[in-house]
């Protein structure tokens, strides 16, 4: 079998530091980009330029980071930053290069255009500038103030995942940070697609498992303790709006993959256990030196030593991916499992990731 892509980071001068700005720090995401520019080492003397909605009501205009995420205090009299309101002219006077959108979809392709028109380049969390096909974004239900200048940025958006994109991450504008799921299970079938390995006759069947934060951090019915304690439940069956991605990362028909995803009642962390068929029989040496060898140079993904397998356990709170996998002794049926931390590897982890490689450093810097 053709051994997989190997692939490697460009050669770039890298910046010496980066004034950077979250919008949105209030949510999940938010705090979690937050915390990681505020310890990351290229960042020391330039702190995060911080917006969110809820200072617009508070005293003076500003309101203390602790007061949103307590888990961010610093001690010994040490403040962090305050969030501001957003306005156009406070970024522009601060000097902002980079903006990190934790925003709604809807915000996110409106305000996109904005700051990529005063030369600040973009990392959208949300999935706004995910999709190239406008069937696939149609779940969004997005609509464009201006249709044109939308198009066009589409097309330059970059979908910031580095495994698989780093070389145009690098040079991009405007990088569209790809959903949890999506990642999780991209990075366990990428480098076997891509081999043209995996049997698609017979189909892929993708089975994964949230914790509740992937939900966001407005309460709903579903989210509700209630409803997620002692419980296990699938949704979007057929329907979930990370489905386009992975038809049009891996290259996949939609009727050669099933993807279903389910509420776990933990609060972070997913699990992605995949299903397939290969079309030669394989031996697992040969798997696992294919998955070696096509993420030699991404030092956020982890191989496990097949039989072993990742958990949850093993990722949350880092900024890793695991993958590991199980062949049945007839050598073509083959079980992947995919493990990442949402709100990191699966959103702020991979932003910052992404941030990274645009600014020519390393890709792992802020993130060990």
């Amino acid at each position: 079998m053709t051994q997989p892509q190997v692939h490697s980071a460009p050669a770039s001068r890298p910046a010496l530091t980066l004034r950077t700005a979250v919008a949105g720090v209030g949510g999940y995401a938010g705090g979690e980009l937050a915390r990681l520019l505020l310890s990351h080492p290229r960042l020391a003397e330039t702190q995060p330029m911080l917006l969110g909605r809820t200072a617009e009501e508070a005293p003076g205009g500003a309101m203390p980071l602790e007061q949103l995420h307590p888990q961010l205090a610093l001690g010994g009299g040490r403040k962090l930053p305050e969030v501001i309101p957003f306005h156009w002219n406070a970024v522009a006077d601060a000097g902002v290069e980079l903006v990190f959108l934790a925003l709604p979809h809807e915000t996110s392709r409106e305000w996109a255009p904005h700051w990529i028109e005063r030369g600040i380049r973009v990392i959208d969390l949300s999935g706004a500038w995910r999709l190239k096909d406008n069937a696939n974004r149609a779940v969004y239900g997005l609509h464009d103030p201006d249709p044109t200048l939308a198009e066009s940025l589409q097309k330059e958006a970059v979908y910031g995942c580095p495994e698989l994109h780093r070389d145009t991450i690098a040079q991009a504008r405007l990088v569209a940070n790809p959903g949890c799921y999506a990642t999780s299970i991209i990075l366990a079938l990428a480098p076997l697609l891509r081999a043209g390995w995996v049997d698609l006759d017979y189909g892929i069947v993708c089975d994964a498992k949230s914790g509740v934060s992937g939900a966001g951090k407005a309460a709903t019915a579903k989210t509700h303790f209630m409803y997620a304690a002692d419980n296990l439940s699938a949704y979007a069956v057929f329907g979930h709006r990370h489905t386009g991605e992975l038809l049009e990362q891996l290259g996949l028909a939609c009727e050669q993959i099933q993807f279903t995803p389910h509420l776990l009642p933990i609060p972070r962390g997913i699990l992605s256990t995949i299903y397939l068929r290969l079309r030669d029989k394989t031996e697992p040496q040969a798997i696992e030196a294919g998955l070696r060898s096509f993420y030699a140079s991404s030092p956020m993904v982890r191989i496990h030593r097949t039989p072993s397998l990742p958990h949850i356990q093993h990722v949350v709170r880092t900024c890793y991916g695991d993958i590991g996998f199980h062949l049945a002794p007839d050598g073509r049926r083959l079980v992947l499992v995919s493990c990442l931390d949402n709100l990191l590897k699966g959103a702020s982890g991979q932003a910052i990731q992404n941030m990274n490689l645009m600014c020519g450093w390393k890709e792992e810097e802020g993130l060990l």
